[in-house]
């Protein structure tokens, strides 16, 4: 009966091919095997052919009740202070809670990924602090005549990372550091002033960056500063994959011969036709833009050259151990003297006619602006709201301002890419319509508006690296963030954005919002992503692994007393034995 009534609510339209309605019975229960199975929580698995949920569970059960999963790696006295649980007792209630309130005793797997992790990027440090140096270095002048006759003064953070930087080169040992710093703070003429310390100790440097943009601007840059400085030693050459190959074969060959010290480009550098004559620098800029496997293919085109890893995406201080505990760190907590502050506006698309009416009158003062949006093109299945570069260039260009100079750019359009930007920052173009190609590198001083389109569409961080492409010159910047996502979220991510400018802060708040993203991706030694932990609800664990993981090396620094998480350790990350002992 019961049955029956419960049919009877289902429309039959809902089953026109049948003209009925059917009920499925999968599994029959006794009623004691069914109040046992209604007052547990019921693992769902993912199924192939051939296989059932219940079968799946059945062997789950007959192995945790027939053996171990795993061998017990952890100190008694770690499991002891930190009140852990032996491993194999801690796998149980997370595959079979109870119920709801069971099913957070993951203390001692989350404790054992962190712990896992931080040891692997503790040890890889020590390797790389111990790791010979095949290049060694002895300071020059040429550094201190740059430094004298900048237009500016470096920072107190710029001339502190840059003796760092200067020391770790002449050192015994092989260089391995990150400069991290806010979007403006000035790296790239650390990276520039490395180069040339390299090359004055008769060296190749090789700087590697993620756009043809970012790399013909560097060329320019560096070339321009070695005209304006009177520098004969550095040869520099730019290969990109737009270099035709009638100059790839050319600069293939200097490159080889040593005549090209200086090789700036973009993935093109780690190509098998390159060949290197003695790289002994090698620099990373917007490092989270390259996988493994392209960074690493950079530095074995050397014989363990210098790594420098540059970075504008800040990553919050907690996790900052996690991520980069294998490098040296520099930080560029100060900003150049001249960089404006941006003022900062979160509004609805209703204010369009009011942003458009001020973008002109910034045009007409001499200004540029940006317009970044979140797609290339239309696209039917995502919602009609959504701005796309090509349509929306083309309806500014017509509808609102025919008199002015407006034109499209996104990385679809290679090689045309780069000659639209030096459209751009020749003053050419007043208003350039982009995706988010224009966040990494752009320096156009003379830009003062950043208007973006959808701010919903796009993560804290990402905002604050797109609003820093402004504010570069002498001229006061704004940026307007539009958006009509009333959301919880969206409203703090926005009132974050306009109330700070500090992209460290930023990034922690990213954090809180959105949990760590790729924080934890492939990266320079291919360390895995966290599986059980979540960094936005397990910080203060993450405080107590580090404290033990900081005693266990204190106290034995290749974990030779500790077999078996050495052994751990070398399974997780996949490190060979003999980088470990």
């Amino acid at each position: 009966n019961t049955l029956k009534k419960a049919a009877a609510s289902f429309s039959a339209a809902k089953f026109p091919e049948k003209g009925r309605l059917e009920w499925s019975i999968r599994k029959f229960f006794t009623p004691a095997a069914y109040e046992e199975v209604l007052h547990s929580m019921q693992p769902i698995y993912g199924l192939t052919a051939g296989l059932t949920n219940k079968l799946i569970i059945k062997l789950m059960h007959q192995i945790l009740e027939e053996q171990n999963l795993q061998t017990e790696f952890l100190p008694d006295e770690i499991k002891e202070y930190y009140h852990l649980a032996d491993d194999n007792y801690a796998f149980l209630p997370s595959i079979f809670p109870l119920n709801a309130g069971t099913a957070g005793s993951e203390k001692t797997l989350v404790f054992d990924e962190f712990l896992l992790f931080i040891l692997a990027v503790q040890i890889l440090k020590g390797k790389t602090e111990e790791a010979p140096n095949a290049f060694p270095m002895k300071p020059v002048w040429t550094t201190e005549q740059i430094m004298e006759n900048l237009p500016y003064k470096l920072t107190r953070a710029q001339l502190n990372a840059w003796h760092e930087i200067e020391r770790d080169l002449c050192s015994h040992t092989l260089m391995s550091r990150l400069v991290q710093g806010d979007v403006g703070s000035g790296k790239t003429i650390l990276s520039f002033l490395a180069m040339v310390l390299t090359v004055e100790n008769g060296y190749q440097a090789a700087l590697m960056v993620p756009t043809e943009v970012l790399a013909n601007q560097h060329f320019e840059a560096f070339t321009k500063l070695m005209e304006e400085q009177g520098i004969t030693s550095c040869h520099p050459v730019l290969l990109t994959g737009s270099t035709t190959l009638k100059e790839k074969r050319r600069i293939y060959g200097e490159i080889a011969s040593g005549e090209a010290n200086v090789i700036i480009g973009t993935h093109a550098l780690i190509q098998e036709k390159v060949v290197y004559e003695n790289l002994g620098l090698v620099i990373t800029d917007e490092q989270h833009r390259f996988g493994v496997d392209q960074r690493a293919a950079l530095s074995a085109k050397g014989d363990d050259p210098h790594l420098l890893v540059m970075s504008a995406t800040p990553i919050p201080r907690t996790l900052a151990l996690m991520i980069y505990g294998d490098l040296d760190v520099s930080i560029l907590n100060e900003l150049p003297p001249g960089r404006q502050k941006i003022d900062t506006f979160a509004v609805p698309s209703s204010y369009h006619e009011r942003i458009y009416a001020f973008l002109r009158k910034l045009v007409a003062e001499g200004r540029q602006a940006y317009i970044v949006c979140p797609m290339v093109a239309e696209n039917d299945e995502l919602p009609d709201e959504r701005k796309a570069v090509t349509a929306y260039a083309e309806m500014l260009q017509k509808e609102v301002f025919p008199d002015l100079r407006i034109a499209p750019i996104h990385g679809k359009m290679k090689p045309k890419e780069g000659a639209v930007m030096r459209a751009f920052a020749a003053h050419e173009i007043d208003v350039l319509v982009s995706t988010t190609v224009i966040e990494v590198g752009v320096d156009v001083p003379n830009a003062a508006l950043m208007l973006i389109e959808n701010a919903e569409c796009f993560g804290l961080s990402q905002l604050h690296q797109l609003r820093g492409r402004v504010g570069r010159g002498r001229h006061k910047s704004y940026c307007v963030l539009v958006s009509d996502n009333k959301g919880e979220e969206n409203k703090q991510r926005l009132k974050v954005m306009s109330s700070t400018s500090d992209g460290f802060a930023i990034a922690e708040e990213d954090l809180k919002l959105r949990g760590p993203g790729d924080f934890f991706g492939s990266r320079q030694h291919g360390l895995p992503s966290l599986r059980v932990a979540d960094l936005s609800c397990d910080l203060s664990l993450l405080h107590e692994t580090q404290s033990a993981a900081e005693q266990l090396l204190a106290a034995d620094p290749a974990l030779k007393n500790h077999p078996l998480l050495k052994a751990r350790v070398e399974l997780l990350f996949e490190l060979n034995a003999d980088a470990m002992n």
